[in-house]
């Protein structure tokens, strides 16, 4: 890592887990493989900020470290990339196992729970569908209809203060993740 730190991937330890790290990681990873609109691509540091907006939306007295989970929601993206699920079913090996164990670290790194509560887990799931949902059709190309059918309909939304969705250079990105990660730690 540019940190210094060497994270071996097959058994990550806490403290070779740096945030700086996972924010610069997260910042250079594309969503949608790069294929949005805009000068820039549309990172998974950006989608993470959206998750955790959108959690706050939804449930505004949510506990801030509910809302660091779902910040960090995708964090292992940071060495590992980006991959569509349909992909990862592919690679024939427990590519989940080995995805859960990084987030686990990164949890403990960061003083969460290596499991959050089903309830957490799941009202992540929801905001990262309709993160999902707006990248889709404000990005990606998608039309409504087929955003929709494959992520579901937004609910619950009005009044959520989202702008227009647009890409920020990496080093935006970048700083904003951090931003949001401090005010929560």
């Amino acid at each position: 890592m540019l940190s210094g730190r060497r994270l071996d991937l097959l058994e990550p330890s806490p403290l070779d887990i740096e945030i700086e790290d996972i924010a610069h990681g997260l910042a250079r990873v594309a969503r949608w493989n790069g294929q949005t609109k805009g000068a820039h691509a549309f990172s998974v540091a950006q989608h993470s900020l959206l998750v955790e907006a959108i959690a706050n939306h939804f449930n505004p007295k949510l506990d801030r470290r509910w809302r660091l989970a779902a910040l960090l929601h995708d964090a292992p993206e940071y060495v590992i990339g980006d991959m569509i699920s349909p992909f990862k079913a592919a690679l024939g090996l427990d590519y989940k196992a080995f995805e859960h164990r990084l987030m686990a670290a990164i949890h403990i790194r960061y003083g969460l729970p290596a499991e959050p509560p089903q309830w957490v887990e799941k009202l992540i799931k929801r905001c990262d569908r309709v993160s999902a949902f707006l990248e889709a059709t404000q990005l990606a190309g998608f039309e409504h209809n087929e955003a929709a059918r494959l992520f579901g309909r937004p609910r619950g939304l009005d009044g959520a203060g989202l702008a227009e969705l647009k890409p920020l250079t990496a080093n935006a990105a970048e700083a904003n993740f951090l931003k949001t990660f401090r005010k929560l730690q």
